[in-house]
């Protein structure tokens, strides 16, 4: 499988909280956004810098900046849990927003919003807390190629390997990358052991 799973001593910590059943919405939507700050460092080893001239107190040197643009585009609603974090590290980042929802008969995401930034050489991380069976990140995806970005990754907490199969099949040249990779998806399309509907326990909602 075409995925890179931190296994960061940080990262196992924050996310035992989130499995927690009893963590309360607030300490939930805290923690996923210091997970989403974690997750983002990482990512961002494979964003393109160039040199520039800085001064310092002392003398002239060579500097570095991002090269181009990047966006962060939340698939909602989940995805905006993860939103404040990547910004936190990647202030200068543009933001586009996918709507999706999942049919809960058939499992299959239904697109209901897209809005993107203009720059489709932008280095874009796609993000959304769970991976379950990978329709609502391909179905994202799809879109965005659709309107011409190209250089695409996608970040989530958890990844369920049935969603993580068929994302690598559909889309083989975005990079996954993820805090844990679950064991298997249940009847419902839930990842076990995951830590329940993400968008749910990150706004309060049943």
């Amino acid at each position: 499988m075409q995925i890179t799973v931190f296994n960061h001593p940080l990262l196992k910590t924050k996310m035992t909280m989130l499995r927690d059943v009893n963590t309360s919405p607030a300490k939930f939507r805290r923690i996923i956004g210091e997970v989403a700050m974690l997750l983002t460092y990482e990512v961002a080893k494979d964003i393109p810098v160039e040199e520039i001239p800085v001064t310092t107190p002392l003398t002239e040197t060579t500097g570095y900046q991002i090269k181009g643009t990047v966006n962060v585009v939340p698939i909602l609603r989940a995805g905006l849990g993860f939103l404040d974090g990547v910004l936190q590290v990647l202030p200068e980042a543009n933001v586009g927003h996918i709507g999706m929802s999942r049919n809960e008969e058939t499992l299959e995401p239904e697109e209901y919003y897209y809005k993107m930034p203009r720059d489709l050489n932008a280095y874009t991380i796609v993000v959304d807390p769970m991976l379950a069976t990978g329709g609502s990140a391909i179905d994202a995806i799809n879109q965005l190629k659709k309107h011409g970005l190209k250089n695409l990754c996608f970040m989530c907490l958890v990844a369920a390997p049935e969603g993580v199969k068929r994302l690598n099949e559909v889309h083989p040249d975005v990079q996954i990358f993820c805090a844990a990779l679950d064991d298997h998806l249940n009847e419902h399309g839930y990842i076990v052991p995951g830590l329940g509907d993400a968008g749910d326990r990150i706004f309060g909602t049943l």
